[in-house]
């Protein structure tokens, strides 16, 4: 059989669409071993904005046999692929003299460990992110060395929290201590980055055909050449990008037929779930194809006020946190943390069931989904919410809610997946060490 290379593309005008893992990327007789070797470790950060109702997150009992609260209960399915872990703390989001602003603080050392400093000026200064210093190592294995998305617009300047800057509270992956890197909460172009020609205008591209259309050419002769096995995958992989280019369409003539929204840029879906599940599609694509292998995801900007009607939370998010104990408010902010592990549920889902060599794309990859706050309402930064889900290619014992001594570092849990991923370095933030029982107990 003759091999085909692990970088193949569909190419046509105005397009270069990546392939999945097939069959044909592995020489003949020996193709487990060599696919196993050779799939990827993924690397993955789901930010779920405003801190979590605590009640219904963390299990009370450890090991094996721990039971899912009502936050939880989305990802029940996957007990066997995730960890719970509990006890980790971020000191840097605590006030440490600066008084107020612990959404800033909460969001900007939520990946980097690091107290940002308190500013609403120019001068802003945090520390580089976990994800950053995984793509400064590997990304120029793939055509992209890591990627930026999110469901909530915010500014980059002016004060969003007590006199810290908004960069601090909309963005969590930092290039550099000064360089924070804003996410992309457009469906469309995240869409053409992965698929579409840098060379090309926006008027020049592919408004008007599919983009399968323009490489259905170099389709058509890709797949003379496999085995049924990878025309099969070929063509359920093209099926799911045709299907996320129609929704990404649908949702585009549905805000233009709606009322403008100041804080919604043009085409970004009406409803939050199917924002979120788009967004989160593209991810699983762009795991899939080996564009990326470091990706962050804030599910929403920190301190974020959005409202979330359609689960009848006409309230925003934020205000409903700081509940004062009132039941009311209380299980508002609660849907709002249901609604928004569902989403994540579908991810964990979708990573689950599209192959990748020998296993999955959740078999080989590490996803957190947590918040730099536990209680908003007295502003927690100790015990947070963190969920891993993944076995980061058999490197992971999962299956477990693991408790660590209080206020043991999330910058640990950061070294522990740098070393994963292979990248080795002795100190990061304010880690003690690499986080321990990620193994086993």
């Amino acid at each position: 059989m003759k091999q085909l290379q692990r970088r193949t593309f569909l190419r046509g005008l105005g397009a270069s669409v990546a392939l999945p893992f097939l069959d044909a990327m592995s020489p003949a007789f020996g193709a487990p071993g060599r696919l196993s070797a050779e799939t990827p470790c993924r690397m993955v950060f789901v930010y779920a904005p405003t801190g979590m109702d605590m009640r219904y997150w963390t299990p009370e009992s450890t090991g094996s046999n721990f039971e899912f609260g009502r936050i939880l209960k989305p990802v029940e399915d996957f007990r066997q692929d995730l960890l719970v872990l509990s006890g980790l703390g971020q000191n840097n989001g605590r006030a440490l003299g600066d008084g107020p602003g612990d959404h800033a603080r909460a969001a900007g050392s939520y990946l980097t460990g690091v107290h940002p400093k308190k500013t609403a000026g120019a001068d802003i200064r945090c520390g580089i992110s976990v994800d950053q210093i995984a793509a400064a190592k590997i990304g120029k294995q793939t055509k992209f060395s890591s990627i930026e998305l999110g469901c909530e617009d915010g500014r980059q300047v002016g004060n969003c929290d007590s006199g810290y800057s908004c960069a601090y509270s909309n963005n969590i992956a930092w290039r550099s201590e000064t360089a924070p890197l804003p996410p992309e909460v457009n469906p469309r172009t995240v869409f053409e980055r992965l698929f579409g020609d840098a060379d090309l205008t926006a008027g020049q591209r592919f408004y008007r055909k599919s983009i399968l259309d323009y490489v259905r050419e170099d389709a058509g002769r890709l797949r003379g050449s496999l085995g049924n096995s990878d025309r099969r995958k070929l063509s359920e992989y093209l099926d799911a990008v045709r299907e996320i280019e129609t929704r990404i369409e649908n949702s585009e003539k549905q805000a233009k037929d709606a009322p403008p929204q100041l804080d919604k840029p043009a085409g970004v879906p009406l409803m939050y779930a199917e924002h979120a599940r788009l967004m989160f599609d593209l991810m699983v694509v762009a795991m899939q194809t080996d564009s990326t292998r470091v990706l962050t995801f804030m599910m929403g900007r920190e301190g974020s006020t959005r409202t979330y009607p359609e689960i009848g939370v006409p309230e925003a998010h934020h205000p409903l946190t700081h509940h004062r104990n009132d039941p009311v408010m209380m299980e508002k902010a609660a849907k709002i943390n249901c609604h928004h592990l569902e989403q994540f549920a579908y991810f964990v889902r979708k990573l689950k069931s599209t192959a990748d060599g020998a296993g999955s794309l959740l078999d080989h990859s590490m996803v957190v989904y947590g918040s730099g706050l536990a209680d908003p309402n007295r502003h927690q930064h100790d015990d947070l919410p963190v969920l891993l889900a993944g076995r980061a290619k058999g490197r992971i014992s999962t299956g477990r809610h693991v408790r660590y001594a209080k206020d043991t570092p999330l910058a640990n849990l950061h070294m522990a997946m740098l070393d994963t991923m292979g990248v080795h370095t002795e100190h990061f933030a304010d880690a003690s060490g690499k986080l321990e029982h990620l193994t086993e107990l």
